[in-house]
């Protein structure tokens, strides 16, 4: 599967000296380097509080239609429900970090101690869902804040497809808002060329329940080769 590369850092033209002169070179903008991380695929190592306080971070939500408050912040997730969600996910990748580079500070003692889920920060979550043989979809990407810009969200989307890929499943899609389409672009996801549309119920006033269809925003990466 091949990924559209980010920037990582200055790029050189081709270029014809004259007279011994170099012209000048033309200078894209560096992101920050990608600090140590620790990267787990495992379930046990997530501990559902840390998620839900990164969700709070990120202002995210697993629901697909929280309730926003008047300042723009969603809802807190249940925790029991957050941790049935990620025990059901076929694929978890999780994202660890020293907290001095999340908070600021920190001492040259704790930055001796190996990075792992029990000393490191959680900064970066992300899940895939599906029938662990045919079909899956990717959810709820995110990255700390701070720490965003660095290559650490595409590292967990590359994680969760190489796993996927290596049960024998291609048929992956990614739902996503207009806000995070770029992201998985970048990332070698496209438009879905089947134009899928969602079916959802919304529940009206009273016991009755409405059948709504509307536009999916459906990403998937490019079809494999024969």
């Amino acid at each position: 599967m091949t990924f559209i590369g980010s920037i990582t850092g200055g790029s050189l033209s081709p270029a014809i000296i004259f007279n011994n002169h170099k012209p000048p070179l033309r200078h894209r903008h560096q992101r920050p380097p990608t600090p140590p991380i620790f990267i787990s695929t495992n379930l046990s190592d997530i501990n559902p509080n840390n998620l839900r306080d990164l969700c709070t971070t990120c202002n995210h939500s697993f629901h697909r239609f929280p309730n926003i408050s008047p300042d723009g912040k969603v809802e807190p997730v249940d925790v029991d429900k957050l941790r049935t969600a990620v025990s059901h996910s076929s694929v978890v990748v999780s994202v660890y970090a020293r907290s001095e580079l999340v908070t600021g500070g920190g001492d040259w003692y704790r930055r001796m101690i190996p990075l792992t889920p029990v000393t490191g920060e959680l900064v970066g979550f992300g899940r895939a869902v599906g029938d662990d043989a045919l079909t899956a979809s990717i959810y709820d990407v995110m990255v700390t804040p701070r720490l965003q810009g660095r290559g650490i969200g595409r590292m967990i989307l590359q994680r969760i497809i190489r796993l996927l890929t290596n049960k024998g499943i291609y048929d992956i899609a990614a739902l996503c808002s207009d806000q995070d389409m770029k992201f998985f672009k970048a990332c070698g996801f496209g438009d879905d060329m089947l134009g899928s549309t969602t079916m959802m119920y919304t529940r009206k006033s009273g016991s009755d329940l409405d059948l709504s269809a509307g536009r999916k925003l459906l990403m998937v990466p490019p079809l494999r080769k024969p």
